[in-house]
């Protein structure tokens, strides 16, 4: 191996060694590790990784985290080290939007393996000269500037309760692969006590929820919307009357559809295509086929089908037909793409903007395509379906059920207050 112009090498008295040490090398050379001149090792290998610079070190952390993260859990573990970076980098680095792009994209090549093109590659050598070592963060001073940071938005704001706490989460994973890869002796966040935020629990807004009535004319204008807008009555049906996330509806499939001519019916779902950016994925696609959320690969939920909904199916079977791997939706029904968010989102708007006063448009009521889905587990639960069936249908805990749809378990305040009434009159 040639090193700043001068040819190092080592023996090894077996070839498996051999083969073991020139692998390492090249896992090192893929994550962009820098090369001593004096020993023409990487930093990992010659001991010099103790005095690691931070962002070399944030650079390490996404590389060994990608391969068994979701595209989702990746770009969330990339935009949490992000504030702790730009924290660990000194002037005269500006903390801008465009210097938190690049720490982005110098992030991400880390965890894909991908050698960075040479503006990247000056963007890297600005910052990792700038950068503090891991080690600093034994200071507490430090260590103090960035639990600041991970409460701070761009413009000097506070970031949501929920947000402070999934950044704290991945600070402390970093810290403890920064022990276990021997940069630091201990957690050097154990000793210091601040004011910690509670998160406060997601919860639906009543406000944003949808009545029947209200449901099916929002579907309906959808479908006079445009000739795209009638291709997805049946999309937006799924989330009202079965409860299905968008992700899960995009990549539905004729078979997961058990339905009977009319009557109740059954689906199976199977998986869901988020959409999080061709960065993150492995395939390089915007969205990928993975495992429903909060579920292990394999694992599936049943979820009725209405009478209704089970008409509306057949209807948009009879008229479209399927993609060819059995998809229901697609984005365009000529080249057979994946259904994006953009599309489904523009034909909701519309059919918004179409059926709603000004007044309540601009408000909160089905603002999203998710709001029906909020609107369909809602409407189970006022039903008096029990809640354990509803957390099973719905894909989630019972606890999570219970936390996120607090304030649409009971029938609602007016019949509330008609109970709290006749109670009075008894008096």
């Amino acid at each position: 191996m040639v090193v700043g112009g001068e040819r190092f090498g080592e023996s090894f008295s077996k070839r498996p060694q051999a083969d073991s040490f020139r692998s390492d090398l090249k896992a090192a050379q893929q994550r962009g590790e820098a090369f001593s001149k004096s020993s023409g090792l990487p930093a990992s290998m010659s001991g010099a990784d103790k005095d690691m610079t931070w962002i070399d070190f944030a650079r390490d952390y996404v590389h060994m985290k990608w391969a068994d993260s979701s595209a989702n859990h990746r770009r969330s573990t990339v935009q949490s080290l992000i504030p702790l970076t730009m924290a660990l980098v000194q002037k005269p680095i500006v903390n801008d939007a465009g210097t938190r792009k690049q720490v982005t994209e110098i992030l991400r090549a880390a965890g894909r393996a991908e050698e960075m093109n040479p503006h990247l590659s000056k963007a890297y050598e600005r910052l990792n000269r700038a950068s503090m070592r891991v080690r600093d963060l034994e200071n507490a001073d430090v260590a103090r500037a960035v639990l600041r940071a991970i409460e701070q938005k761009l413009d000097g704001t506070r970031v949501s309760a929920n947000t402070s706490r999934l950044r704290r989460v991945t600070l402390s994973n970093a810290v403890q692969y920064a022990i276990e890869k021997k940069l630091l002796a201990a957690d050097p966040f154990a000793e210091i006590r601040t004011k910690r935020r509670k998160a406060s629990p997601t919860t639906v807004e009543p406000t944003s929820v949808v009545n029947p009535v209200q449901a099916r004319t929002l579907i309906n204008a959808a479908g006079e919307v445009n000739s795209t807008g009638k291709k997805l009555m049946a999309f937006f049906a799924l989330l009202y009357y079965a409860g299905l996330r968008p992700e899960e509806a995009v990549n539905l499939k004729k078979q997961n559809l058990s339905m009977p001519a009319s009557g109740w019916g059954e689906l199976r779902i199977e998986d869901s295509r988020p959409e999080v950016g061709r960065g993150w994925t492995d395939s390089g696609e915007v969205s990928e086929e993975g495992a429903l959320k909060h579920r292990e690969a394999g694992e599936s939920r049943t979820v009725p089908v209405t009478p209704e909904l089970t008409e509306m199916l057949h209807n948009h079977l009879f008229a479209y037909s399927t993609a060819r791997d059995g998809r229901l939706f697609r984005g365009s029904w000529r080249q057979d793409t994946m259904l994006s968010s953009s599309v489904y989102a523009r034909t909701w708007a519309a059919a918004r903007a179409a059926v709603l006063t000004p007044e309540v448009a601009a408000g909160p009521l089905a603002k999203r395509p998710y709001d029906l889905r909020h609107a369909c587990v809602s409407q189970w639960l006022s039903s008096g379906v029990e809640p354990p069936r509803v957390a099973r249908w719905a894909g989630h805990s019972l606890s999570v059920l219970l936390r996120v749809y607090a304030k649409c378990i009971d029938g609602g305040e007016q019949a509330a207050r008609e109970r709290v009434e006749r109670g009075l009159r008894g008096w």
